[in-house]
């Protein structure tokens, strides 16, 4: 959880300050590639990592040490081989992929900078997947800490210097490049450095040993290549594919959102200048829209999705630990003890963003006044849609570790299918254009958590009662939130940085305080969130 906290933080000073750099216009090159770049992820770091973890788990907890090692010398392989297809597949198709999927030929640079990112991960997930088996945690912290800090530097360094000598730099380019996107191009790069320097750490730590020592490599039997990866193989799928399904609404905003905007240009030229004024005409229109959604709104969007996802991988263990014992009632109550915890964090902090959106647009973005009026709209169309998704993530990882892994996948694709109808329906009309693609992610997600509660219930046989075990959160975020309002009301004339600290601060010790009143001490909340069963 640390390590995800930091991770996002240093996501966020990444992001904050590229926008600012980049405008609306030079985010929506770089989304285009981030676009592309988080299934990749997903697939890796998800689904090879799993499938390396529990492999390696499997054979270390029946001391077949010597076994470990080919585990990983297999996944190595196999999985080296997997991510140079993927590079070579994704530089290959960048140019028809930025012109057909994003509808702007100029994000190709962009995607061709991302390719190598499909290699480096691979093999990172691997290394990742081999320690968190042998049940050290530490590495992988590690190197997303390393990788979160290079992109920082290196991203925001290269796009600096890009924009500062845009003379040297677009002699070798053609004629009538865009600057914006060859600043983009050198911000996906710093993406791609950090990975490298993600897997640069393995590669040092593993100089001084991975964690076994020699009289355990002489215990146990060792495996032929073609049984390792077909093992591998079948543990990475199905979870791979949940984690690509759930990477599919960015793909479908990159798909459609544009594209949506462009249409509505076309077929509603007056209605969309009053709603927008005069830039409502310009070309570069629907990019600077889709910039200002995925690199403002969804930036903030993702901040507290990305902590509560370790509330998930907690209760994954636990639960297929149950499940094998048959403990019914053991899981219920695991369910209930996650959802609690998830929304502890996830239900007050969508009451803040949704009623805070403008200001904390403001102070993120300060300087691009009009794009984040269109974020700060788009991210109060998000709000539900996050916490939906902050529940949903640690009730899949149950499901999963009850060995339901095809029920996410499923599930998911029904909510996939919402989103796609709800852009295509939504973003052209003029009236819900911005909040459009934040109300289809919101509906999307909201089915998600729907069917996973059912999915759950018809599995474990019985009632959850979450709304029970969410009551007192639920009231103390509508408590926090009206706090938050009022403040941010109150004091509008001191200052923006003021008014929103003071939203704020208030608003987290209301909400504490008012938990407390309804008698969850200390001790109460400590056995209600316990994750042990």
């Amino acid at each position: 959880m640390a390590s995800a906290a930091i991770a996002k933080i240093f996501g966020a000073l990444f992001k904050i300050p590229l926008t600012n750099l980049l405008g609306g216009i030079g985010m929506g090159y770089f989304s285009c590639a981030y676009g592309l770049f988080l299934p990749v992820y997903a697939l890796s770091v998800t689904g090879l990592s799993a499938a390396v973890a529990r492999t390696v788990a499997q054979e270390a907890a029946g001391g077949c040490f010597r076994n470990v090692r080919r585990v990983r010398r297999t996944a190595r392989i196999l999985f080296a081989g997997l991510g140079a297809l993927l590079t070579v597949l994704i530089w290959v198709t960048a140019r028809p992929f930025a012109l057909y999927a994003a509808g702007d030929e100029k994000a190709c640079y962009s995607v061709m900078m991302i390719a190598p990112t499909a290699l480096l991960g691979c093999m990172s997930a691997v290394e990742r997947g081999y320690y968190e088996g042998l049940q050290n945690m530490y590495p992988t912290a590690l190197s997303q800490a390393v990788e979160a800090a290079a992109k920082v530097v290196i991203g925001l360094t290269l796009s600096s210097w890009v924009l500062s000598h845009e003379e040297q730099v677009l002699f070798y380019f053609p004629a009538g490049t865009d600057i914006l996107s060859v600043a983009a191009a050198a911000a996906v790069l710093g993406v791609t450095l950090s990975s490298g320097a993600g897997l640069l750490y393995f590669l040092v730590r593993n100089l001084f040993g991975d964690g076994l020592r020699k009289k355990e490599l002489c215990s146990g039997r060792t495996d032929p290549f073609g049984k390792i990866a077909k093992e591998l193989l079948r543990v990475m799928i199905p979870v791979a594919l949940g984690s690509v399904a759930a990477t599919l609404t960015s793909i479908i905003d990159l798909c459609t959102v544009m594209r949506c905007f462009g249409f509505a240009q076309t077929h509603f030229p007056e209605a969309m200048e009053r709603r927008f004024g005069s830039m409502a005409g310009e070309e570069s229109f629907p990019a600077f829209v889709y910039g200002a959604f995925t690199g403002m709104a969804l930036t903030v969007f993702n901040l507290i999705p990305s902590v509560t996802n370790m509330f998930g991988r907690s209760a994954l263990p636990c639960a297929a630990r149950a499940w094998a014992k048959g403990r019914t009632e053991a899981l219920r109550e695991q369910v209930r003890s996650v959802t609690l915890a998830t929304g502890l964090l996830a239900i007050p902090s969508g009451v803040g963003l949704f009623l805070l959106a403008d200001p904390i647009m403001q102070v993120l973005y300060s300087g691009h006044t009009e794009e984040t009026v269109i974020a700060a709209e788009a991210l109060r169309a998000l709000v539900p849609g996050m916490v939906c998704l902050c529940l949903t993530t640690p009730l899949f990882s149950i499901l999963q570790g009850m060995g339901r892994t095809d029920l996410p996948v499923k599930l998911m694709l029904w909510g996939v299918l919402v989103k796609l109808l709800g852009n295509l329906l939504l973003i052209p009309l003029p009236a819900t254009s911005i909040s459009g693609a934040g109300l289809s992610t919101s509906l999307c997600y909201a089915l998600m958590l729907v069917l996973a509660v059912r999915g759950l219930r018809r599995e474990l046989s019985g009632k959850l009662h979450l709304l029970r075990a969410l009551w007192p959160v639920l009231y103390a975020s509508c408590m926090s939130g009206a706090a938050a309002w009022l403040l941010s009301s109150v004091l509008r004339s001191h200052g923006l940085l003021l008014q929103l600290a003071g939203a704020i601060a208030g608003a987290v010790i209301l909400y504490f305080l008012v938990l407390g009143l309804m008698g969850h001490s200390r001790g109460n909340l400590r056995d209600m969130l316990s994750l042990r069963i």
